[in-house]
């Protein structure tokens, strides 16, 4: 939630306090509160993973654990990390020692300017990274207590991104008159995913734009996480 607010704009001023049925409640000083339900966009259109694309991915899950462990040799900071790959500079075993090592030394450094007690997160994008990395994202909250650290994407790619939202949608719109009880005056879905990627050469966000969907909640919303972009799709006002 405190990624969302720092990555849009419109987020309302307002104490943000944990809940259940929704997930968040944003009180406001005018005394009004909006509920913030939240969901992760599940690849139910995924790709079939062929026994070579799933070589490639125990690889990558591996990599990761191990950069993990090194980097906790050395530090306390528990952190949310997220890995994406490059499907066009494939990592061999013979660079995965420096891969590795290059990596956690660029996390290090990165979060050198973080402290304990606020929320932190920075993207290192492949300028900061060696060869076979596209983006690491990293974050810190005080609350962590212990570390996550995975690829992107590891749900699946999806096969048909727009149906996969459409399910998201209606799946909550199933539980909204639930979330309605709490009798507040907005209620807004967030759908977070890790990247929009496809399987094929398509221009995604073009593809989402160029769609309508509908819901009951107020506004609905996609955080794109390793973007750092926020895309609303809804807007019921």
């Amino acid at each position: 939630m405190n990624y969302f607010r720092d990555c849009y704009p419109g987020f309302p001023k307002g104490k943000v306090v944990a809940s259940e049925s929704p997930d968040f409640v944003v009180k406001m000083k005018n005394a009004h509160k909006l509920g913030i339900e939240l969901t992760r966009l599940n690849p139910a259109n995924a790709v079939t993973k062929t026994e070579e694309v799933q070589a490639l991915i125990n690889f990558r899950n591996e990599l990761v654990e191990d950069m993990r462990e090194l980097f906790e040799a050395g530090s306390d900071a528990k952190l949310f990390a997220k890995f994406m790959f490059s499907e066009k500079h494939q990592i061999t075993p013979e660079r995965e020692l420096m891969v590795r090592s290059k990596t956690v030394a660029t996390i290090k450094s990165a979060i050198a300017d973080k402290t304990d007690a606020t929320f932190y997160h920075k993207i290192l994008t492949s300028a900061d990274l060696p060869q076979g990395l596209e983006q690491v994202l990293i974050a810190h909250h005080p609350e962590l207590k212990e570390s996550v650290w995975e690829c992107s994407n590891n749900l699946g790619i999806s096969n048909n991104v727009v149906e996969d939202i459409r399910l998201a949608i209606a799946k909550k719109d199933e539980k909204l008159r639930i979330y309605q009880k709490q009798q507040l005056q907005q209620y807004w879905l967030l759908i977070t995913t890790d990247c929009l990627r496809a399987d094929k050469n398509i221009n995604l966000l073009n593809k989402i734009s160029h769609e309508e969907f509908e819901s009951r909640f107020h506004q609905v919303f996609v955080l794109d996480l390793m973007r750092a972009r926020v895309f609303s799709l809804v807007e019921n006002l």
